[in-house]
């Protein structure tokens, strides 16, 4: 019999769930279910960068991604599953009780968005990430110098504390703090408890402060210093970690019979959807992988040779075994990349969505493909609008959420296709600062690889960012390059490769397509480069 594996994704918005042949990486069925109270808009605030996600919608997604794929396969079939391997978005934690449930699923914090999951791109905490920082850096260990010298408010430590401080009533039941890629292994293999269940290296390493070199995750005495709320939280937390080609456990009776499959089978210790997204295009020793969506993440795996004992400042974090054992994980992106563009087309979609009750989704989508189209035909102008990528902030090089974006130069004759062309070209040189900085760092990049939507959707920015940044930019051929990495660590966990290399040899799916840089382009995009740097300067100071 064929030997399956699921890979599950979630996302921003949904989870899907993708069936997958362990020898051959062929795709059997995937299915997608989106959260629920998320889709209405419930416990967000965007004023307030306020973005929560309750665990039930991850729970009720679950089950509805993973038997929608199942019903696409004979009724057999399910039989044949040997293992599920889960990725999330990160960093994106929640409290949880001395039992580790986390406490919105408790009747008293069922509606209390801050006893819910702080969605990664929540950035409510950037006084808390601040404090960490000011403490850290004075402190007789930098608990901040394998996360790039910067603690970011889109983390563990600093959104957990601002809950705490910003909501006296759940303290009481406040007992530890699980990230969601470690949260749902837990859940399927019944291992909840804070003190033992088996935590991601990737979250750990890159948004925790967690280093083997300080033997785990900060000390108590570092925490308390920072806020006496933190008194205790150090020892409800396992000081070791796993990566994630290990099982975290057997999947437990109750959701096999939950889920329609085999009780017993492994399940894959968690791992970040970026880390996971690396994976599945077919990362490998100096490439970077690009994904490419509502925000980017942009990870590179390097030997330790090459490294040694060199910390990389101004990135999200350097962990051994983060995304493939033995070579270090190096983390970097951009707060807003997608979402930069979704910003403009929903500015330009808003009288018109005021003014007539017949527009819908659909409608509004053909905005961005008819930018597209508008802004590939525009030429090159020494006076062209140029504009700053942080309109949520920035998170590499050197995180700072404080930040704000700016587009200048406009006129009474700017065109929407000429701004979206100088938004698309200020995501570009966002991508080329991150790959000069770690690159001055002395770690080589060789080859690019883009995967997710945009990589997908949108020609016109993907030559735009090989022309930006300089190099062939390929397009993985996998459109679930999250779930798909996910599902080969599954098969490691489940014993069916002894290495992630080899599951990516026998499981990978090579390139969609290639875009080469256009060296006629090159000056023009150079000299505006040079004007980006400069603008965004003029803001940070």
């Amino acid at each position: 019999m064929e030997k399956l594996v699921i890979g599950i994704d979630y996302g921003t918005d949904s989870c899907r769930a993708l069936i997958v042949d362990a020898t051959s990486g062929r795709e059997m069925a995937a299915n997608v279910a989106f959260y629920p109270r998320w889709k209405n808009g419930k416990y967000c605030d965007a004023s307030r960068n306020q973005y929560r996600q309750h665990p039930q919608d991850y729970i009720d997604t679950l089950e509805q991604a993973i038997k929608g794929a199942l019903v696409q396969l004979q009724a057999d079939v399910a039989k044949q599953i040997i293992g599920i391997g889960i990725d999330t978005t990160g960093s994106t934690p929640c409290l949880t009780d001395k039992q580790g449930t986390p406490l919105a699923l408790l009747p008293e914090y069922t509606d209390n968005p801050n006893a819910m999951f702080i969605l990664w791109k929540d950035h409510t905490s950037i006084k808390e990430a601040e404090e960490i920082n000011q403490l850290a850096h004075r402190y007789e260990v930098d608990y901040t110098s394998r996360s790039g010298g910067i603690y970011s408010s889109e983390w563990f430590w600093a959104k957990a504390l601002h809950a705490l401080r910003k909501d006296e009533s759940i303290r009481k039941d406040a007992y530890s703090i699980v990230e969601h890629c470690d949260w749902m292994p837990a859940l399927l293999t019944g291992n909840l408890k804070p003190e033992e269940l088996k935590r991601s290296r990737c979250a750990a390493g890159h948004k925790c402060m967690w280093a083997e070199e300080w033997g785990g995750y900060p000390s108590q005495k570092f925490l308390s210093e920072l806020d006496p709320l933190l008194d205790g939280f150090a020892a409800h937390l396992s000081a070791y970690t796993y990566t994630s080609d290990t099982s975290a456990g057997k999947l437990s009776e109750e959701w096999a019979a939950r889920l329609g499959l085999p009780v017993g089978i492994d399940v894959a210790v968690g791992i970040i959807d970026a880390h996971a997204g690396a994976i599945g295009a077919g990362i490998k020793a100096k490439t970077m992988v690009k994904i490419l969506g509502t925000s980017t993440c942009d990870i590179v795996v390097t030997p330790k040779s090459d490294i040694e004992d060199r910390l990389i400042p101004g990135i999200s974090g350097q962990v051994d075994g983060s995304v493939i054992p033995g070579l270090i994980g190096l983390e970097a992106g951009q707060s807003a990349f997608g979402d930069v563009y979704a910003w403009l087309r929903d500015f330009l979609s808003w009288s018109v969505s005021l003014l007539s009750r017949e527009i819908n989704e659909e409608v509004i989508a053909k905005i961005l493909s008819r930018l597209n189209d508008e802004a590939s035909q525009l030429p090159l102008r020494e006076d062209d609008p140029i504009a700053v990528d942080w309109l949520n902030g920035r998170r590499t090089p050197f995180a700072d959420q404080t930040l704000k974006g700016a587009i200048a130069g406009i006129t009474l004759g700017t065109t929407p296709a000429q701004l979206f062309k100088s938004l698309v070209e200020a995501t570009s040189f966002g991508s080329r600062a991150i790959m000069d900085h770690i690159e001055k760092e002395g770690v080589k990049v060789t080859e690019v690889i883009g995967v997710g939507g945009i990589s997908l959707k949108s020609p016109y920015v993907m030559q735009v960012l090989s022309d930006v940044m300089g190099v062939p930019i390929k397009v993985a051929a996998t459109e679930q390059a999250g779930a798909l990495g996910a599902a080969m660590c599954a098969t490691v966990a489940s014993g069916v490769y002894s290495s992630l290399e080899n599951a990516q040899c026998a499981m990978g799916q090579g390139v969609r397509a290639e875009y080469l840089p256009n060296e006629d382009r090159n000056p023009h995009y150079t000299g505006k480069y040079e004007k980006y740097r400069k603008l965004g300067l003029f803001l940070s100071t």
